[in-house]
């Protein structure tokens, strides 16, 4: 009961965009607790196509059976709203959680053929030294 307590109330999402990854769209919703990283949503996104990819789910073991996976994965549909989200995810424990929340599977891990396109800004040059 304290854990799932402290899975609604001590528990806050951040989200970022993952640089240098293989294409765009690529994002992390972290899920800190007390300033430590309890556990990371990895998915990728297409605005063109609408569509949103989960590739990993990753929860502290204290925090399983708590409902926080749940509770992070209804974060990313206010968070990205008109998007139809998919996984790629294929163990049991996240194929049932995926079913639970009506997502379903992808057949591959880039949402789109847009994942695949070069980026239109150069990456950064960073100093050495």
């Amino acid at each position: 009961m304290r854990r799932g307590i402290l899975a609604y109330r001590a528990v806050d999402f951040l989200s970022t965009h993952l640089p240098d990854t293989s294409g765009p769209g690529e994002e992390c919703l972290l899920l800190v607790h007390v300033r430590q990283i309890v556990g990371q949503i990895h998915y990728r996104l297409c605005t063109h196509c609408a569509q949103g990819v989960i590739t990993t789910i990753v929860i502290d073991e204290r925090f399983h059976s708590t409902g926080l996976a749940t509770r992070a994965l209804s974060h990313l549909r206010p968070r990205h709203p008109g998007l139809a989200w998919r996984s790629t995810l294929r163990k049991r424990t996240t194929r049932e959680l995926l079913l639970r929340m009506r997502i379903p599977a992808a057949t591959s891990a880039a949402p789109c053929h847009h994942a695949h396109q070069a980026p239109t800004h150069p990456a950064p040059i960073l100093a050495t030294g």
